[in-house]
């Protein structure tokens, strides 16, 4: 039977960087695998996560949980053919509904294969004080699903941060367990604690909107090694970018770029001189790791909670490209 877990969180809340460090702790022993989910069509998360010791598969473009379950039940379906893990942990879009994931992996087909334990939410408080988190959907759902809340990024906070959080955590908590975390750093231990949260939630039925005209003209642009992909449901659009792995960009200018685009998020794995450099910005915060050996391919994501000039940010994105000799 193979052990799962739910790793939820919204946007930039680190869930990714958590199960980076969760793999780090994997038993040698044990065989793990992961199913990762994104808004966007280019798959960043995956890219960051493979080649580190656990079975990947990617469910990109959306919410897994949609078209009733069909992404997601492929993919799980998959893994535990081909896998066979002990642990399988499971990343949905922080654009996503965990009540149709949860239901669907404790439905009666599953019941013999899988081992449901602790939903694990990772949340930025300080987006608690902001309304457009307070009045999201997938936001609320997934802090009403989780078994354990892990309230990261506490470096960052301020008093009011932690007092904010303290009082959502006494209208809303229900005595579930919560933890102060700096970087998505938890203890794997964690991963075996069981389900506590077996309340009756939110139903999570909802509905992406179909891409207008405009998005869908733009969709796809192929010139010399590079393609973009755009997405839009729930309120977020998404444009990302895939290049070959000739293409190289200007450290300084591609910082500048990643920095100054005007959009929410900005997530990505980029060749550079010096090797690879991963970013991943939400809002202001910017955390930056470079590698000495080049990727595979370039790939970049921005979402946004509106339209945005994209062909613009594009252009300016290209203009950063640099010769390798």
């Amino acid at each position: 039977m193979t052990n799962v877990n739910l790793i939820t969180g919204f946007l930039g809340s680190g869930k990714t960087t958590t199960i980076q460090h969760l793999l780090n702790q994997k038993p040698e022993h044990e065989n793990w695998a992961i199913l990762v989910n994104e808004f966007g069509e280019i798959g960043i998360d995956g890219a960051l996560l493979a080649n580190q010791g656990a079975v990947l598969k990617e469910i990109p473009g959306g919410c897994m949980c949609c078209v009733n379950g069909l992404p997601m039940q492929v993919g799980l379906n998959m893994l535990l053919k081909q896998a066979k893990p002990d642990r399988l942990l499971i990343e949905p879009t922080g654009l996503g509904h965990p009540k149709q994931i949860l239901t669907m992996l404790t439905s009666e087909v599953y019941q013999p294969l899988l081992n449901l334990q602790a939903t694990l939410c990772l949340l930025d408080a300080r987006q608690l004080s902001e309304e457009r988190y307070q009045e999201n959907e997938n936001f609320r759902d997934q802090l009403a699903a989780a078994d354990i809340i892990l309230v990261n990024k506490c470096d960052t906070y301020s008093v009011e941060n932690k007092n904010t959080f303290m009082q959502w955590y006494e209208n809303n908590g229900l005595n579930r367990p919560f933890h102060y975390i700096e970087q998505g750093n938890i203890a794997a231990e964690l991963l075996n604690s069981p389900r506590l949260n077996i309340q009756a939630l939110p139903d999570g039925s909802h509905h992406h909107s179909p891409r207008p005209n405009g998005l869908a003209a733009l969709q796809l642009q192929n010139n010399k090694g590079w393609r973009r992909a755009l997405n839009q449901g729930q309120g977020y659009t998404s444009c990302g970018w895939i290049f070959d792995a000739e293409t190289c960009f200007s450290t300084a200018a591609l910082l500048d770029w990643v920095r100054l685009s005007p959009v929410d998020r900005v997530k990505g794995v980029m060749r550079i001189p010096e090797g690879t450099i991963v970013f991943n910005r939400q809002g202001f915060d910017l955390k930056i790791e470079t590698q000495p050996v080049a990727p595979v391919d370039s790939r970049v994501e921005l979402i946004h909670s509106a339209d945005a000039a994209w062909n613009d940010l594009q252009n300016a994105l290209l203009k950063a490209r640099v010769n390798i000799e």
